[in-house]
């Protein structure tokens, strides 16, 4: 049930799914006696998709997050084991073409990789089935085993979690999975925007990580004042900050969470 709300809720509050809905209602009310409402509406959704998509709105909304947790520190020593999220592989396109489609957060699987050959005695637990609520999607897991393999890394080192479908069921199964001893030291990577709300569920999980945060979108405080040269850059960006913000404040308020906005 909580699975199918956070969804819902999901879709609704991204700021694009609403300007547009804002625009759409207008579009109907013109065919009714309520025109200049309808004017209003729809020069109200113009504007601020304009203003959304072109402001650094997106930025700022992301900077935050991705400011939170530093890049992991090396001189610490080898880990134990290596934990990382799911949603770097698109799981239907990769069905439908019979290949690996990686997206936009691929470099979870490569930096994933890179940490594997560096550190060839550490664990590896990838943690992904589907995010979708069709219940016969294909799930990421296994497809991610296959690149890990084509990459050189060896079958018996990879540990396959294929039941989460959200971050939270990630840090639960995830840390039943990897059984941490006392002592041992274990990196979670993922995206440096998802990382707070990834921190936040494995601490609630009583899994101790080190956050390895990787697939950065901006450069720094100084994007804090740059427009996009598009509307749907900026749209984009602003609905992908959106999603960790409200999903922070859900998991704190519905209490599968304890902290807010977690700090190292």
């Amino acid at each position: 049930m909580f699975f199918v709300l956070s969804k819902t809720i999901g879709f609704l509050v991204m700021p694009s799914n609403l300007l547009m809905a804002i625009g759409l209602i207008g579009l109907v009310l013109l065919f009714t006696r309520f025109r200049r409402l309808a004017s209003w509406l729809i020069v109200t959704s113009l504007v601020l998709i304009a203003l959304v998509g072109y402001s650094p709105l997106g930025r700022i909304l992301l900077l935050p997050l991705e400011e939170r947790f530093p890049p992991w520190d090396a001189s610490r020593g080898a880990p134990d084991g290596i934990v990382v999220l799911g949603g770097a592989i698109s799981p239907g396109i990769s069905q439908a073409r019979g290949v690996v489609a990686l997206n936009g957060s691929a470099e979870r699987l490569t930096v994933t990789v890179e940490l594997a050959r560096r550190y060839p005695n550490a664990r590896i637990i990838f943690t992904g089935g589907t995010a979708s609520l069709n219940p016969v999607a294909p799930l990421e897991a296994p497809l991610a085993v296959k690149e890990f393999e084509a990459l050189g890394v060896a079958h018996e080192r990879i540990t396959a979690e294929e039941q989460s479908r959200n971050t939270i069921e990630n840090a639960v199964f995830s840390r039943l999975l990897a059984d941490p001893k006392p002592g041992e030291r274990w990196l979670l990577v993922t995206s440096a925007s998802h990382m707070p709300r990834a921190i936040a569920a494995f601490r609630a999980a009583g899994f101790a990580v080190e956050a390895y945060p990787v697939n950065w979108q901006t450069r720094g405080r100084r994007d804090a004042a740059e427009l996009f040269d598009s509307f749907l850059g900026g749209l984009a960006m602003t609905d992908y900050a959106m999603h960790e913000w409200v999903g922070l404040a859900v998991y704190w308020l519905t209490g599968k969470t304890s902290e807010l906005f977690p700090a190292p």
